[in-house]
């Protein structure tokens, strides 16, 4: 059930200031055709721009939303496709020109219930977070369902941008279903995201370095004849580099640029140490096999030392950026 909304876009029974919120939704198209119309007439009275970018959908999704009778949608075309980060990003940028204070992402193809956007909105219009996304990943019976070799790649490529971004409380980093708030917006570097399926990923990274906060709002996965064009094989191959490229953005910004912390400290002694055991370590045992005479005590020493003590000071590393990771305010902020 859709949540009681004032004129303003804000849920009249949580007891919000009355401060006016313009919401938009964009929905970034490409061969939606058979899902668009259903997924604009399911798009709630409280939002007040429907922002739909077709991205040269060869179906002419674009084509079918301008036929919509619905005074607030608002067709924008690209002349060559983008992929779904430049889709949305079109959208931001058309949105911050109307005024908008948050932007729900919404994809063309069904999978997003449109009733749950009251609940994603929520968190941003009590000035608790910056940023909300979808979490599909909390209902055990879907969870069940689930194929292990998905759950665990999910898994996976979960903890991996949670290192890279530093958001380590999300969860389900591909979901699309997201909104943001203006202010989150405007720290952004709209133009250095992702423009393909990267794109969740990028702005939760960029979200971790400006330390703004972000929070996942359970919802169950909807499927229909939708076909995904998302590349298992894809992810796997152009993910990890593009990952480990943001989280060593994240480490220089946050720890030697923008702050000097203990866990600089950490990170500067650790990494060096823990180098240097491991280069030392692997080449004694290349040499002791090559010669057949075990290396002595010491020589071991001078190789575990510096691993142990370098792995050691990593871990409290990560504990640190863990424990500081961006948290959700408490009470109302200014919109």
């Amino acid at each position: 059930m859709l949540l009681l909304y004032h004129g303003n876009g804000v849920p009249a029974s949580r007891g919000y200031n009355p401060t006016i919120m313009t919401i938009a939704v964009i929905i970034p198209c490409y061969k939606v055709t058979r899902h668009i119309e259903a997924v604009l007439a399911g798009i709630p009275q409280s939002v007040h721009h429907i922002l739909v970018v077709d991205d040269c959908c060869p179906e002419g999704s674009g084509d079918v939303a301008a036929k919509a009778a619905d005074p607030r949608i608002e067709v924008i075309r690209h002349a060559h496709n983008k992929g779904v980060g430049g889709a949305v990003v079109t959208g931001y940028v058309r949105a911050l020109e109307l005024g908008c204070d948050i932007c729900v992402k919404m994809d063309g193809d069904g999978q997003m219930d449109p009733a749950e956007l009251p609940r994603l909105i929520e968190p941003l219009a009590s000035g608790r977070v910056d940023y909300t996304k979808g979490n599909r990943f909390r209902h055990l019976p879907e969870l069940k369902a689930m194929p292990p070799v998905r759950l665990i790649g999910n898994s996976a490529l979960s903890f991996l941008v949670k290192a890279a971004s530093g958001q380590w409380g999300v969860m389900d980093p591909t979901n699309g279903y997201t909104a943001i708030h203006r202010r989150a917006l405007e720290e952004l570097d709209l133009g250095r995201l992702a423009e393909r399926y990267f794109f969740e990923s990028d702005v939760l990274i960029q979200l971790g370095m400006a330390g703004l906060p972000v929070e996942d709002v359970a919802m169950p996965a909807r499927y229909g004849d939708e076909v995904s064009s998302l590349s298992v094989p894809k992810v796997m191959r152009d993910f990890p580099p593009l990952l480990l490229k943001g989280f060593l953005r994240r480490l220089l910004f946050r720890y030697f640029i923008s702050d000097f912390t203990i866990a600089s400290v950490y990170l500067l002694v650790g990494v060096p140490l823990l180098g240097f055991g491991l280069v030392e370590g692997i080449g004694q045992w290349i040499a002791s096999v090559a010669s057949g005479v075990p290396r002595t005590a010491g020589t071991v020493m001078l190789a575990a030392m510096p691993t142990i003590l370098g792995f050691q000071l990593l871990l409290q590393a990560i504990a640190h950026d863990v424990q500081t990771a961006p948290k959700a305010r408490s009470g109302n902020t200014p919109s």
